[in-house]
């Protein structure tokens, strides 16, 4: 266990969350977060997606690192890969606090953060860096793959002008890049995963920017049912390498404990799962093979990375559970995987791929 699991989320927990939040990233710039041995994941644990070889399956999710000021220190603590961002093209605070609430006993967490951001010009700069070549004093082991964020301001936006500036911004800099549609707390953001509007979004990207990183969508798990296909049609048309499922949800599954269940904003953690699960199902039916799927939502176990790749996903994200349980997380869900990889009776996550869908 290292130091930040050990002695620094102990301390974490007594603090307001955003508070809290703001020392997990002090912490990690100060190198609190553990070093992962390099080389040492298994290679049973390694996928090869969107033209990219992630040495295990594991990503960050977007929203912890909004300003690409910890990427390299969450490489090096054994993550497979590092999303940051939302970005947006102006700075912005975000919505008024309190904005993030602990779901304690529901293991879940509630935000309303509303994009708050340092904007993509110190973004870009940041992302720059850590793209230059690697010196020899760089740590082993903290080259993964970097994806970039990218959603649009509350006022003032224009989704057919605003995604296309930003992916010039960062793509000579990210390994893959995510246009975010699925965030509940910027009004109207929601609208844009309309098929129609999302193939405008995705053709003004790719008329400005034929070259580029491989580009995927972050979709909501609210999308109603009959209304997947369409949406998922139209992000292949519009020629996406790969889509994230999901972003947090504003429904409220029955059964949640916490007082804060009734706040306003997108839910994430465990209650999440079956929701997350259920739409990464339909979409993977949709989809059928024809573009790479990131499960994300009340992921907790190796267990949870197994079945989400049995149903059809490539890679995994992380967030709320890594929030409660810190970097140590990480090398318990890399053997959880190969254990229950073992017990299903497989090799290889490539073995797993899809086997649910059969």
């Amino acid at each position: 266990m290292n130091i930040m699991s050990r002695m620094i989320l102990p301390l974490m927990r007594r603090l307001e969350p955003e508070t809290a939040h703001h020392l997990a990233l002090d912490a990690l710039q100060l190198g609190l977060g553990g070093v992962s041995c390099p080389g040492k994941d298994d290679p049973a644990l390694s996928v090869r997606a969107m033209g990219l070889r992630f040495p295990n399956p594991i990503g960050m999710a977007a929203g912890f690192d909004k300003n690409a000021l910890v990427v390299r220190p969450l490489a090096r603590s054994g993550f497979g890969f590092v999303e940051a961002g939302t970005v947006t093209p102006r700075p912005q605070p975000g919505n008024p606090q309190p904005r993030l609430f602990r779901l304690t006993e529901d293991r879940a967490i509630i935000n309303r953060m509303g994009f708050n951001n340092q904007g993509i010009d110190r973004f870009a700069v940041r992302m720059a860096r850590l793209h230059r070549v690697a010196s020899p004093r760089r740590t082993p082991g903290a080259q993964v793959p970097v994806g970039a964020n990218l959603g649009i301001n509350k006022t003032g936006a224009d989704p057919e002008r605003d995604y296309p500036m930003l992916v010039g911004r960062v793509k000579h800099y990210a390994d893959y890049i995510v246009i975010n549609l699925s965030s509940p707390n910027t009004p109207g953001l929601r609208d844009l995963l309309e098929a129609t509007r999302l193939k405008g979004i995705l053709d003004a990207i790719s008329a400005a920017h034929p070259e580029r990183p491989p580009l995927l969508v972050k979709i909501s798990p609210d999308i109603a049912h009959d209304d997947v296909p369409a949406v998922v049609e139209a992000a292949i048309a519009g020629g996406v390498q790969g889509l994230i499922v999901s972003n947090t949800t504003i429904s409220r599954p029955a059964g949640l404990r916490s007082p804060y269940a009734s706040e306003t904003g997108g839910l994430s953690g465990r209650p999440l799962r079956a929701l997350a699960q259920d739409m990464l199902a339909r979409v993977a039916q949709v989809a059928d093979g024809r573009v790479a799927l990131v499960a994300c939502g009340g992921i907790e176990t190796g267990a949870d990375i197994v079945d989400r790749v049995r149903a059809g996903a490539d890679l995994v994200q992380i967030y709320t559970s890594y929030v409660y349980e810190g970097p140590g997380i990480i090398a318990r869900l890399k053997a959880e995987t190969l254990r229950a990889l073992r017990a299903e009776g497989f090799e290889t996550l490539a073995d797993a791929k899809g086997t649910a869908r059969k």
